[in-house]
């Protein structure tokens, strides 16, 4: 099968197609033939130095999320897909093992049904970001009416969390640059305010006694301290866990926690069946031009995702 992937850490120059293995589908697993796989940071910051298991031999193939159609079954897995189905995944990448390639086999509580209205394109742009974003927002277990403010909201990840908000009722005070207000209120918004460093200012000469909770998908850190009301909760995404003032804990994720949630995933499928959700795509570009990609990522601006098709 095709693959793209690297044998040495470094820039997106490192990227290449691969002929690789087909893999086989065991007791318990799906096996996809992929039709788009999209282009994530973390894809990026994999590539750049080691990471995954210690053991892992190169050629790495890296991509955490796909669409495409069953092709194979394990024996005995228990499932209600079947071969032909149209599906999309979350795949976590081990050694050569990932989703940009032709084939990926993934766990069968990793993989559902895609939306039916959904293109390949816009289905693999919905399964690692949208359950980010709904493990964020389970993190913070808001109340419907209480309010949570979100950084970072034109990302793939705050984009999900604006409208997951929405649809778990909550109000949403999201920040946006100038150029981005619209899409943000459109995502639907009920407050937005410029992004930056003052975020949290702004928040506060908003709602003078703080947010109830806040994801940071702009990374922020402490500086979103200040949005929060006392003994509220900040959930990041990169990792920060540093002290809180006024008992505000900061709650670093992952997405990996998800990774076999099968309710979560075919939550995020009826909701965006239902319009509730807006799978966001930028740009597609064949598997081929990988390196085009990775460098328009790198460059940043983008909004919505960058997807490799195969």
């Amino acid at each position: 099968m095709k693959a793209v992937g690297f044998r040495e850490f470094g820039g997106p120059e490192v990227l290449q197609v691969l002929e690789l293995p087909a893999p086989d589908a065991g007791p318990g697993e799906v096996r996809i033939r992929v039709h788009a796989a999209t282009v994530n940071a973390v894809d990026a910051l994999q590539r750049g130095g080691p990471s995954g298991a210690p053991d892992a031999q190169p050629p790495f193939v890296v991509g955490m999320e796909a669409a495409g159609v069953v092709d194979q079954i394990g024996a005995g897995t228990d499932t209600d897909l079947r071969v032909g189905d149209r599906v999309m995944a979350i795949v976590l990448p081990n050694g050569s093992h990932g989703a940009y390639a032709e084939q990926v086999v993934v766990p069968a509580e990793s993989v559902v049904r895609a939306p039916d209205s959904a293109s390949h394109v816009q289905a693999a742009a919905l399964p690692m970001n949208g359950l980010t974003a709904r493990l964020a927002l389970d993190t913070l277990d808001l109340e419907p009416g209480q309010t949570v403010a979100i950084t970072g909201s034109a990302g793939a990840v705050g984009g999900y969390a604006v409208q997951l908000a929405k649809a778990d009722r909550l109000r949403v005070v999201a920040d946006a640059s100038e150029q981005d207000e619209a899409l943000i209120k459109e995502l639907g918004a009920d407050v937005v305010l410029r992004r930056g460093a003052e975020y949290s200012d702004r928040v506060r000469a908003e709602i003078p006694g703080g947010v109830d909770g806040l994801v940071d998908g702009a990374s922020l850190g402490a500086l979103t301290a200040r949005a929060v009301r006392d003994g509220g909760r900040v959930v990041t995404l990169r990792g920060y866990d540093g002290p809180g003032e006024r008992d505000i804990v900061f709650e670093p994720i992952v997405v990996f926690r998800y990774a076999r949630e099968h309710a979560k995933l075919d939550g995020l499928r009826q909701l965006a069946k239902e319009g509730l959700i807006t799978p966001r795509v930028a740009r597609t570009f064949p598997a081929e031009q990988a390196v085009e990609a990775h460098r328009l990522l790198a460059a940043g601006g983008v909004r919505g995702r960058l997807v490799l098709t195969f």
